[in-house]
C-alpha cells in the first residue's frame, strides 16, 4: 500500500530533481529514499523517475503522481491543524508568508497587536517573492500568505485587505515649483527604478507604466525599495512607491519629493491567500480583520516634500 513517507520522499525528489538533496532534505539517508521510490514505482506500477547520468527527471506520469501527493500531503497537514488548533482563535503555530513589500512596512505595527490579543499564538514568518510563497502555500509548507492580488491558483481562497496607492517619488529640487499632481507623461522623460525581476511590485508598476520604454522600465533592478530610495535621493531616477512604504522609507528626508496622481490614482490590492482545503478559516479571517485595523490607522506625517 502507498505510504504517506513515500508520497513525502516523492514530493522532495519533485522539487529537488537529485536523490541526495531530497534524502537530505528528508533527513534520510539516499539508499534508503530510492529504496522507497522503486517500491512506490511498484506499488503504482508505473515508472516514475527517469535516472540519467546528468541528474534525474520525473515521467509524465511521476509529474502528475508528484503533483497529487502534494494535494495529499497538504490535506494530511491541515487534518493535522484541526486537532491541533481546537483551542480557540489564533492558537498554536501560525506559518505567514509575506512578500518583502509589504512585510517590513505592515507587520512591525501587527505584531505588538497579535501579541497582545492572542498570547497563545506562535508566528512563524516567511519573506519571499510571491510565486515562491504560493507554491509553499499549495504544499502546505505555509499556512496564509500576505500578498499582492490576484492570486491564480483555484486550489487557494483570497480576502482583500486594503487598497495600496502608488506614489511618485522624485529627488527633492530647489528650482522652479513643481506640479501638484504626478501624471503618467512624467514617467516617459525619466529612468524608472524598480525592484529587480521576480517581484510582483515591479510587475505592478510596470502595468501602469506601459508606455515606457523598454531602455526606461529595464535599466535598473534592486532588492529593496531602500536602495531605490537611495537611488532616487542621488538623482539616479525616480520611482513609483507604494503608499504603505512612505513612512519607513521617506519619513523626514529633505532629499525626496513626493506626489500623488489625480483620480483614479494607480494602485495595488493587498490581500491574504490560504488553502481552501485548511480548516482555519476563522484564524484567516481574524488576522484579516486586525490587519485591516492596523493599516487604516493613520500615519506620521512629515515624510518628504510634497
Amino acid at each position: 500500500m502507498v505510504s504517506l513517507r513515500q508520497l513525502r520522499y516523492l514530493e522532495s525528489l519533485a522539487e529537488t530533481r537529485h536523490f541526495g538533496h531530497a534524502a537530505e532534505a528528508c533527513a534520510v539517508s539516499q539508499p534508503a529514499l530510492s529504496m522507497q521510490i522503486k517500491e512506490l514505482e511498484d506499488e503504482l506500477h508505473l515508472s516514475l523517475v527517469e535516472r540519467r547520468k546528468s541528474g534525474i527527471e520525473l515521467t509524465e506520469e511521476g509529474e502528475e503522481i508528484a503533483r497529487r501527493a502534494r494535494t495529499i500531503l497538504a490535506s494530511v497537514r491541515d487534518l493535522l491543524d484541526y486537532a491541533k488548533h481546537q483551542e480557540g482563535v489564533l492558537s498554536g503555530a501560525l506559518k505567514l508568508g509575506a512578500i518583502p513589500s509589504i512585510a517590513p512596512y505592515l507587520l512591525p505595527k501587527a505584531l505588538p497587536e497579535l501579541q497582545r490579543r492572542f498570547p497563545g499564538l506562535s508566528l512563524q514568518l516567511r519573506e519571499t517573492v510571491t510565486e515562491n510563497l504560493v507554491r509553499e502555500l499549495v504544499t502546505g509548507d505555509l499556512d496564509l500568505i500576505l500578498v499582492a492580488l490576484p492570486i491564480e491558483d483555484r486550489e487557494l481562497e483570497t480576502v482583500h485587505l486594503f487598497d495600496d496607492r502608488f506614489i511618485l517619488a522624485t529627488k527633492a529640487s530647489a528650482g522652479p515649483k513643481r506640479p501638484r499632481h504626478a501624471n503618467a507623461d512624467m514617467l516617459a522623460h525619466e529612468r524608472l527604478l524598480l525592484l529587480e525581476e521576480g517581484h510582483c511590485l515591479r510587475d505592478q508598476a510596470l502595468s501602469y507604466c506601459h508606455m515606457l520604454t523598454p531602455e526606461a522600465r529595464d535599466s535598473f533592478g534592486a532588492s529593496s525599495l531602500a536602495t531605490i530610495v537611495q537611488m532616487v535621493a542621488s538623482g539616479y531616477g525616480i520611482t513609483l512607491l507604494p503608499e504603505i512604504a512612505i513612512e519607513s522609507e521617506v519619513h523626514r528626508r529633505k532629499d525626496i519629493s513626493l506626489l500623488r496622481f489625480r483620480a483614479p490614482e494607480p494602485k495595488r490590492e493587498i490581500g491574504l491567500a490560504w488553502r481552501k482545503t485548511s480548516p482555519r478559516k476563522a484564524d484567516f479571517e481574524q488576522f484579516a480583520a486586525l490587519l485591516r485595523e492596523v493599516a487604516r490607522r493613520p500615519t506620521k506625517q512629515g515624510g518628504g516634500r510634497r
